[in-house]
């Protein structure tokens, strides 16, 4: 059983937690999912979701970390001691995952330095202006770089999710989980719709 460790912040967003959520809890005998923030307790998102969170203490290397986005990232990139914390615990993970703008918060990390990578094409230029020493992707939907993945806005965790699904137990095993949920998989990771 694999640790899927969501570590969220208050004014995350929603879709970009839950939707990935869906699809790592289709695979309940592979995966056990953990909701976590730096602190512990709850947590409050752009939509006003409560969730109960645990205190991160320390990942293991077979541990997967997955980082949403939100208006709460704003002030995060700032916060150094919590980007301190999400460094090392980034080192530790055996695959760190980011969504919508959950990736400038691994950008200020110093992690993402001269790595590809990808955010929303509606926040582009400010993630882009937390990091220039990122190779960072317009027209990317996701962008998978050693063991670091980053997606674009909001629904684009999803595509990216399903694209690690397939990578770790095969494409029938990903589109397999987008058909139970009723959803039209992109996958194709240089197809960014909303790039334009």
């Amino acid at each position: 059983m694999t640790n899927v460790n969501f570590l969220v912040f208050d004014q995350f967003e929603s879709l970009d937690l839950f939707g990935v959520v869906e699809i790592f809890g289709r695979l309940p005998d592979t995966y056990e999912l953990n909701f976590y923030s730096m602190e512990g307790g709850l947590v409050k998102s752009s939509q006003n979701v409560e969730m109960m969170t645990q205190a991160i203490a320390h990942l293991t290397n077979e541990d997967i970390l997955i980082v949403p986005g939100g208006a709460g990232t704003r002030a995060l990139v700032n916060d150094k001691h919590w980007i301190e914390k999400l460094k090392q615990l980034s080192l530790v993970a055996s695959n760190v995952l980011t969504i919508y703008t959950g990736s400038a918060l691994l950008a200020e990390t110093g992690l993402l330095n001269h790595k590809k990578a990808t955010t929303n094409k509606r926040a582009f230029a400010w993630v882009k202006s937390t990091n220039s020493l990122v190779h960072w992707q317009k027209s990317a939907r996701w962008v998978v770089t050693d063991k670091y993945y980053t997606s674009s806005g909001v629904s684009a965790g999803m595509d990216m999710a399903l694209a690690f699904i397939a990578g770790q137990h095969g494409k029938d095993t990903a589109e397999n989980i987008a058909f139970e949920i009723e959803y039209v998989w992109n996958d194709n990771p240089n197809n960014g719709p909303f790039a334009k």
